[in-house]
């Protein structure tokens, strides 16, 4: 991401990508709380709700739960990186997240692979993750992955006037 732009942008680091991290998780919760306990308000278990479904041989729980706990949170981190170039966590803190060599938002590609790359990056005892504090470029493994970056503008001087 070599460009005149490097001078007013900045890498962002382990911290601030986890603040905004437990904000988009807190956010996710909201919104699927009510539907976890509308899922738990189910009227008495039918003949077909016997049978135990694909998704729960699998380990993943009922179909409702699979929708809730992976494809919803997962549809909607992809769908802001892709229109928003970042979370509602990292728009709090001015981020965004960029393709590491032009500078322009992620593909569809991109974004999912970069999804895919946290569970690469947390299984390791969060190693990948924990990688964002040591890298040059801010990068952990899901973001090495899928070729990105996290930018957001650099903050401008202050500069206090002279006395006397």
């Amino acid at each position: 991401m070599a460009s005149d732009r490097d001078e007013e942008l900045e890498y962002v680091g382990f911290w601030a990508r986890t603040l905004a991290s437990l904000v988009d998780t807190v956010l996710l919760l909201i919104v699927s709380a009510p539907l976890w306990w509308l899922l738990a308000r189910r009227e008495v278990p039918q003949l077909a709700d016997a049978m135990p479904s694909l998704t729960e041989l699998a380990g993943l729980g009922s179909l409702g739960e699979f929708l809730i706990n992976y494809l919803l949170p997962a549809a909607a981190v992809i769908l802001f990186w892709i229109y928003k170039s970042a979370t509602p966590g990292k728009m709090m803190l001015g981020a965004k997240v960029v393709d590491a060599d032009s500078g322009g938002p992620l593909t569809p590609g991109q974004a999912a692979l970069r999804y895919l790359g946290y569970f690469v990056a947390i299984i390791p005892f969060c190693l990948g993750i924990v990688w964002v504090g040591i890298d040059p470029r801010k990068q952990g493994w899901h973001d090495k992955l899928a070729r990105t970056v996290v930018v957001r503008r650099k903050p401008a001087p202050v500069s206090f006037p002279r006395r006397g």
